[in-house]
């Protein structure tokens, strides 16, 4: 591998694997990828927790051009999920292609030669001419700090920095925070924990999860008609593309509700208990929970739900806010990831010395989720507003990955140096894009989420469906960008 391939690839999670197959498909072979673990799969390399699963049917969670037949379950658990991964990077042979071990500890953008200089944690400097960031919005656990917790004599582990080692065997276990990840742990530990308390702050809208166990005749039928499995596939991505119609206009969430409130009526017949697992807000607001198997856990005698707050640890456990002390040998933070600003600790220097912090200082924006003004040749994958909603992150991901594709395409054809989004470009597809959002369940629904960063812009979801997302990726308009060709230079 040499020092200056034409592209870096940062990553070799889905959005990496996914931007260097696209690359292939186009006869792109001069690139590397970047991973700093020791093996692929992203963030379902590292979210190992008890119960960690999908919340998207197996069907629609893989990619569109690597069809999985046997998969066992319909929301595949995450070492299934992990396996189809690296399946899928074998047999593109991306391995050779791939350094492990290697962090990229800076990016910095060389207005002389249009180059990116990629400062590797080994010293070692790439100097490609294009840099795709494929490194995920969900890498940077939230890990909150509590009062008290170094005089705390037990484990406290995240649920994304999950200790394979520990038993939680016939011990007390608290688990803070009652999103995705807990919803899927509380269940997985309940029973084999001594005592598990739930530590809820704001209560989660949750609607049933149809999972069951891929029959030996659909398996069958994927296998020798393909088809089939792509009828399983459509049926999946439209159920997730109707929710959307009803995101952008909240009043139609009504359905949506009666339904939760019918499993939570179903599941939780203690009257008191169902009172503090019902929301305020409306459904939507904050991501929806899908789960047949929760709220039975917090049934169970040795399940205790706690609706306040942990005001501070003490050797033996934490004190709440309302004043409840609680024993605990393990606390598992189930408190989600870093979103506000995920490049915030990234050092990217982009053209004239323009850093990351500064373009961002007012929030993250960009250009369809991929391009930032100031910064050419640099690609995200997975950036601000790129997120579904509601549909299979894999959808957007592949958008994105044949639009950035085409970018490096038309940069080739055009023989350019360099290639950037325009700054009136971006800043009119954000005033748009901002307002559109405004009318939103995510901004209008009444809660504090981390669809909002701390202006309360949503920097996260895109404001419409997956159609239109899909449209306007299919190929960069030229005249968005500007492009730095040789001849521009003398």
């Amino acid at each position: 591998m040499t020092d200056n391939p034409e592209i870096v690839i940062v990553g070799a999670g889905l959005s990496g694997i996914c931007a260097a197959v696209n690359l292939l498909k186009r006869g792109i072979r001069d690139f590397v990828i970047l991973e700093k673990a020791d093996g692929v799969g992203g963030t379902w390399r590292y979210n190992t927790y008890p119960g960690s699963a999908c919340d998207v049917m197996s069907t629609m969670y893989s990619y569109s051009f690597a069809p999985k037949h046997d998969w066992e379950l319909m929301y595949a658990d995450q070492p299934e999920i992990r396996s189809y991964i690296e399946g899928v990077f074998d047999s593109y042979g991306l391995g050779r292609v791939t350094r492990f071990g290697t962090e990229v500890m800076s990016y910095t953008y060389d207005d002389t030669t249009d180059r990116w200089q990629v400062l590797l944690s080994g010293g070692q400097v790439l100097t490609p001419r294009v840099v795709i960031a494929g490194i995920g919005a969900l890498h940077n656990p939230n890990i909150p700090k509590f009062k008290g917790e170094e005089t705390f004599r037990g484990d406290i582990v995240h649920s994304a920095q999950w200790n394979p080692d520990l038993d939680l065997t016939g011990k007390r276990v608290a688990v803070v925070g009652v999103g995705s990840s807990a919803v899927q742990i509380v269940p997985a530990i309940a029973g084999q924990a001594e005592h598990v308390h739930v530590v809820q702050r704001t209560p989660q809208w949750v609607l049933p999860k149809p999972n069951r166990r891929v029959s030996r005749v659909e398996k069958f039928l994927f296998r020798v008609l393909p088809f089939s499995q792509k009828v399983y596939r459509n049926i999946a991505y439209w159920t997730h593309e109707l929710a959307i119609i009803a995101f952008m206009h909240p009043p139609l969430l009504k359905a949506f509700r009666l339904v939760s409130l019918r499993l939570l009526d179903k599941q939780v017949p203690d009257p008191e208990l169902r009172a503090k697992l019902t929301p305020d807000y409306t459904i939507g607001c904050k991501r929806i929970l899908l789960s047949s198997d929760y709220y039975p856990a917090l049934m169970r005698d040795d399940v205790t739900l706690l609706d306040s707050g942990i005001a501070e640890f003490t050797e033996t456990g934490f004190r709440a806010r309302n004043g409840e002390v609680v024993e605990a040998d393990v606390v598992i933070l189930a408190t989600g990831f870093a979103t506000d600003n995920r490049l915030a600790e990234e050092r990217i220097t982009g053209r004239g010395g323009l850093t990351i912090q500064e373009a961002w200082r007012d929030g993250m924006r960009a250009h369809l989720g991929t391009t930032i003004a100031g910064f050419p040749n640099f690609f995200l994958m997975m950036g601000p507003n790129s997120g579904g909603g509601s549909q299979s992150i894999l959808f957007v991901i592949e958008a994105q990955a044949h639009y950035i594709a085409e970018c490096v395409r038309v940069m080739r054809a055009r023989g350019a140096r360099s290639f950037e989004i325009r700054a009136e470009v971006e800043r009119e597809f954000n005033r748009r894009l901002h307002a559109r959002l405004a009318k939103s369940v995510w901004n209008s629904g009444g809660c504090d989420s981390w669809f909002l960063d701390r202006t309360g812009h949503n920097r996260q979801a895109w404001p419409g469906s997956s159609v239109n997302y899909w449209r306007l990726t299919r190929r960069p308009n030229e005249k968005w960008f500007h492009l730095r060709s040789p001849e521009t230079v003398r």
